[in-house]
């Protein structure tokens, strides 16, 4: 089992810049996957941002440019820069891991862009 908390929420105006990082412990294996998603009231769960041990960080076609995602396995540690914020960010985001035997998600943290 893999416990994920994540932190880096809040309220930022339209054109700003957030950084979210999620907290991997637990039993985490050395091949993995994290990622981000976000959800509204409204809408599903939506994949926004990935990236496994060894490899690149892979995107939600209409966010590459503007959100980079980057991991410290040193501290077990995944993080999203988000620039550039539009309000239709706005949403609850969830920190996901994943191995060949487990899935973890986090509890989320609120994103929200207004004036």
């Amino acid at each position: 089992q893999v416990q994920l908390v994540e932190s880096g929420g809040g309220l930022v105006q339209p054109g700003g810049s957030l950084r979210l990082s999620c907290e991997a412990s637990g039993n985490i294996r050395s091949i993995n996957d994290m990622g981000w998603y976000r959800q509204t009231p409204e809408s599903q769960r939506e994949w926004v941002a990935s990236i496994k041990t060894g490899d690149i960080g892979r995107y939600l076609d209409s966010l590459k440019g503007r959100f980079t995602i980057s991991r410290d396995n040193a501290k077990n540690t995944v993080y999203l820069q988000m620039t550039g914020l539009k309000p239709e960010d706005t949403a609850l985001y969830y920190c996901r891991y994943s191995d060949d035997w487990y899935v973890n998600w986090g509890q989320g943290t609120q994103v929200t862009v207004s004036s």
